[in-house]
């Protein structure tokens, strides 16, 4: 990914391909490496791909919020001139989709999620006080995937610094609480975009029934489903969700 990766003022991203943009967001512990099966695919297909680093450790503790995050999106898309995009997020980086939509429908001519916050935050900072016990965070990484294996020795490492990093911890934990109080239930119903749901069937981080949830209170869904597959389809299954995307794209025109 390094040789399409940019810094232009405050904004690091990669970007490749030419085409309708597409913008991916991460979530809190993703990085933009969790979308190289989806980058190298779409980038091929007619589309720009373009995945901005999000200032979630960055910004101050007053802008660690979703609704800071979903205003930095819109900010990136004016400065890089897009018109408008479709959004595509994982995790964090859906709820945080989810409310820029909701801030500034006029910017999004489709939305992607897959296992999204934003409905159910048993996600995101239920126990993270144990944070020194490394084994603890090696099975709280490997419960993200229906297959344990992919939660690398890198990426646990990962894991492991960022919870034990107080400032991280500080801004992760603030970030939890601001994903709660920024619940999508009433605002969902209200919210036309044309949008794709693509879930694990064994994600145990947001369960099978938030994706049905999300599918029923969005009235322009259509869900699809991985089997064998965690939080984080695009990792486990990038084949299949490259697919199931690009089946959606077709079907909506976009």
């Amino acid at each position: 990914m390094e040789k399409n990766y940019k810094k232009e003022g405050k904004y690091s991203y990669y970007e490749a391909g030419e085409g309708t943009p597409i913008v991916i967001l991460h979530g809190l512990m993703g990085g933009l490496s969790n979308f190289d099966g989806v980058a190298r695919y779409f980038s091929d297909k007619g589309y720009k791909i373009v995945i901005p680093d999000l200032p979630i450790y960055t910004q101050s503790l007053l802008k660690t919020n979703v609704k800071a995050f979903a205003k930095y999106v819109k900010d990136f898309i004016t400065f890089k001139g897009f018109d408008r995009v479709i959004l595509l997020g994982n995790s964090l980086g859906g709820h945080i989709a989810l409310y820029h939509t909701k801030m500034y429908p006029e910017k999004v001519a489709g939305l992607v999620i897959t296992g999204s916050s934003g409905l159910y935050e048993s996600a995101m900072g239920d126990s993270y006080p144990k944070r020194g016990d490394y084994e603890y965070i090696k099975k709280k990484a490997e419960d993200v995937f229906y297959d344990p294996k992919i939660a690398t020795p890198e990426l646990i490492d990962e894991v492991y610094a960022t919870v034990n990093d107080r400032i991280k911890l500080i801004k992760t934990l603030t970030i939890a609480k601001s994903a709660i109080r920024h619940n999508m239930a009433k605002d969902l119903p209200k919210m036309h975009v044309q949008t794709c749901i693509i879930w694990g069937k064994n994600d145990k981080v947001t369960p099978p029934e938030v994706a049905t949830e999300f599918n029923k209170l969005l009235p322009n869904s259509s869900l699809y489903w991985i089997d064998k597959c965690g939080h984080a389809a695009m990792m486990e299954h990038p084949d299949e969700f490259n697919n199931l995307l690009e089946e959606w794209l077709k079907k909506t025109n976009l």
